[in-house]
């Protein structure tokens, strides 16, 4: 069966169907809003996983069909998942996680495939509706509604869902996921905006949200099926009992080392205590060692939890709203163009600046957008093994490093020049070398710091806090500058980065039902006096932006020419440009407008080649004196090359005072020397006169001017002259 529903929202037309395609899934939905079109499929396998963790898995697929492109490369057909898509499918996966009942371990996937775009509208807030259908639907025990809309601001004026050309024009760019109670997740960025005005964005999205719930209830109902058989899986509760006997108070020592090496060991000390105990007891605990580590990580988090309500202290000992001890360092390296050493408690983040010229521009091949994309800025975040004191294979870059490096890119981003002012390609490595919470936000920081020491002319400084919630019953806590452990057993991880004058970057990921007004304005307020206070400390270290670039960086010059000149800088073959920069040792680029960019590291190698482009793109004027090459010789005179590529005759007779018998006896080919513009002929021909040039230049010594002579270049063609006239 069938059926499709069409309603207006934010302006513009959405439909919901399913029953026609993907009907072997579980649960599918085809949503379609203006011409974009995403096709969301929900599966599940009958039997349960062994894995230690609820293995669900949301892909996010662009297909270049759907904007009527080929993919490029060899292969031509889609490969690795571009990182749009990867942070697409973070958007939907983080909302719905937290809401599957705890024990469910059957692997469950959502396919979400972009079939079309009319690039107006964003596909990934499509694919967080689609997929709330899709799993609603099906036999997956998954029974919330959920939905996502992106908020924007226009000239003050909230707009659900902008296009993609809105979004130019607007200070505030947040995803917003949530059911119909409460904010599931939030995840964007702003241009200095205030904690007070995100805050009401996030409850105008809100409204949007439940909007769309009471269409997805109206599409489903009569048409879900019940859930499938499946039993929690969790200890046996004789083995919980006994190892909680045994542990409790060792656990809750442990959780009392400040210092997360030392607690980890203790922790891994009581495990292995207690697995040797059980196994002395009775050989068959042999088979659950992993049931045993469930039970000793349930008591954990317990005890965490209990002792920050009841004590109000953390694992580390700080108050709920204390920030861990900051160092910042910055010019750490030495051949870097920027580099700072960011360390706050055990998380240490060591980031370097790079300036590039726009050759190093990173091309992008975007199903959104109908011209090629290119990125002038980029934040990389890598994210070690041994940064946790472990040993693991290096794989690639995973969905979380790209996540977390698009967040702290967002977060520095306004706070850029703008690139007529400062037309560098820049990047960003984020290196952490130790991680105990917070490294992404240590990432904003150390980034800020980078940037100032490189001499990049930022606006202002940026610092960010990962704020965690604890919440039992009516009970809630609210923590700053959250610990890994606070994040993992924690209710909450929101991420906050700004300057002093307003937020630049936003995310919010929880594991309970939602979050209440109250709750998100409490974090944002403490965040923001955590947020002064780490800035505080970095303008210790680097108040704002060095003067001067680095030594090492290049020094990159603009000059506007003539469009119709281009051809003549590049050459045949793009030869002339390659001698001007094998000469020069600067690099050139040069786009359509006739923006032609210098950059050297060296002044003096871009000044030689402003002035060789200079010399190209300029106009012959008569009555100018020039120096240029004599390119042939004939019995009538020589060709000289005034500028590269105009080359103009100079008579014999114009040589020098006096008779010449031959051209070679004052001029050979090779020779550099000066001649005057006399004049050019309707068809383009340069008459040229080295006497005359002589005649300027002796004048003007003899009158004290600041003529320049040939020197010693003079006296002796004047001397062959004077021996070839007898």
């Amino acid at each position: 069966m069938i059926k499709r529903i069409e309603r207006q929202f934010a302006g513009r037309t959405l439909s919901l169907e399913f029953g026609r395609m993907a009907r072997n899934a579980h649960g599918s939905c085809l949503v379609q809003y203006g011409d974009t079109v995403v096709l969301c499929a929900a599966t599940v396998q009958d039997n349960p996983s062994h894995l230690p963790f609820f293995p669900l898995t949301i892909e996010f697929q662009e297909k270049s069909y759907a904007a009527g492109k080929i993919p490029g490369g060899f292969f031509k057909r889609e490969g690795r998942p571009s990182e749009n898509a990867i942070l697409s499918a973070r958007l939907t996966d983080r909302p719905i996680r937290p809401l599957f009942p705890k024990g469910f371990q059957h692997e469950t996937q959502v396919a979400c495939f972009v079939l079309s775009t009319d690039q107006e509208n964003a596909a990934d807030v499509l694919a967080m509706l689609g997929a709330s259908v899709a799993l609603n639907m099906s036999k997956i025990p998954f029974n919330t509604l959920v939905a996502s809309v992106r908020i924007g601001r226009i000239k003050g004026t909230w707009v659900l869902n902008p296009t993609f050309q809105q979004l130019e024009y607007s200070d505030l760019d947040i995803v917003v996921a949530g059911t119909e109670d409460a904010i599931l997740m939030v995840e964007g960025g702003a241009v200095e905006v205030s904690e007070a005005d995100i805050l009401e964005g996030l409850e105008t999205a809100h409204q949007g949200i439940k909007e769309l719930i009471d269409i997805q209830r109206e599409l489903l109902e009569g048409h879900t099926v019940p859930d499938m058989d499946w039993s929690p899986i969790e200890p046996d509760q004789d083995l919980a009992a006994k190892v909680t006997e045994m542990a409790e108070s060792r656990i809750d020592e442990a959780l009392t080392l400040p210092d997360k090496a030392e607690r980890n060991q203790a922790m891994a000390a009581v495990a292995e205590d207690v697995i040797s105990r059980l196994i002395e007891e009775d050989e068959a605990y042999s088979d659950h060692e992993k049931s045993v580590k469930e039970v000793l990580r349930s008591i954990e988090k317990r005890s965490m939890r209990t002792r920050i309500l009841k004590q109000g202290e953390r694992a580390d000992g700080r108050g709920l709203e204390d920030v861990r001890p900051i160092t910042s360092e910055v010019g750490v390296l030495p051949r870097t163009h920027g580099s700072a050493l960011f360390t706050r408690g055990q998380t240490q983040a060591l980031v370097v600046t790079t300036l590039g010229t726009s050759r190093d521009e990173q091309r992008i091949d975007n199903i959104e957008s109908a011209e090629e994309v290119t990125k002038s800025f980029m934040l990389h975040y890598n994210f070690p093994p041994f940064s946790v004191g472990e040993a693991r294979p290096y794989r690639g870059t995973s969905r979380r490093e790209q996540g977390h490096g698009a967040l702290a890119e967002r977060a520095i981003r306004p706070l850029l020049p703008a690139y007529d002012d400062f037309p560098y390609t820049i990047r960003i490595v984020s290196d952490i070398l130790e991680s105990n919470g917070s490294s992404s936000m240590a990432s904003v920081c150390g980034a800020s710091l980078a940037l100032m020491d490189a001499g990049v002319p930022v606006k202002s400084a940026c610092a960010g806090i990962a704020m965690g919630l604890i919440m039992e019953g009516d009970k809630v806590a609210i923590l700053t500058d959250i610990l890994g452990l606070e994040d993992a057993l924690g209710d909450m991880d929101f991420k906050i980065a700004g300057t002093r004058e307003g937020v630049t970057s936003i995310q919010m990921d929880i594991k309970i039902e939602g979050l209440t007004h109250d709750i998100l304005k409490s974090a944002l307020e403490q965040a923001h006096k955590g947020r002064m206070h780490i800035l505080d400390h970095m303008d210790q270290a680097l108040a704002e932006p060095r003067s001067d670039l680095s030594q090492y960086a290049p020094r990159i010059v603009s000059i506007q020419i003539n469009p119709s000149k281009i051809g003549d800088i590049i050459g045949p073959k793009g030869k002339t440009i390659r001698a001007i920069q094998e000469e020069s040792g600067a690099k050139i680029d040069i786009d359509d407008s006739g923006l032609v960019k210098i950059a050297a590291v060296s002044g003096e190698a871009g000044a030689r080649a402003r002035e060789m482009i200079e010399a190209i793109v300029q106009e012959p004027e008569v009555g100018r004196i020039y120096e240029g090459p004599v390119k042939n010789t004939t019995s009538f005179g020589a060709f000289i090359e005034i500028v590269p590529g105009i080359e103009g005759l100079c008579h014999i007779s114009e040589l020098t005072e006096g008779r010449v018998e031959k051209t070679e006896d004052v001029l050979n080919r090779g020779d550099i020397t000066r001649v005057k513009l006399l004049s050019i002929d309707e068809k383009g021909r340069l008459r040229l006169s080295r006497k005359a040039a002589l005649a300027e230049d002796a004048a003007g010594g003899a009158d004290g001017a600041d003529g320049v002579s040939d020197g010693g270049d003079t006296g002796d063609d004047e001397g062959k002259s004077e021996e070839a006239q007898g």
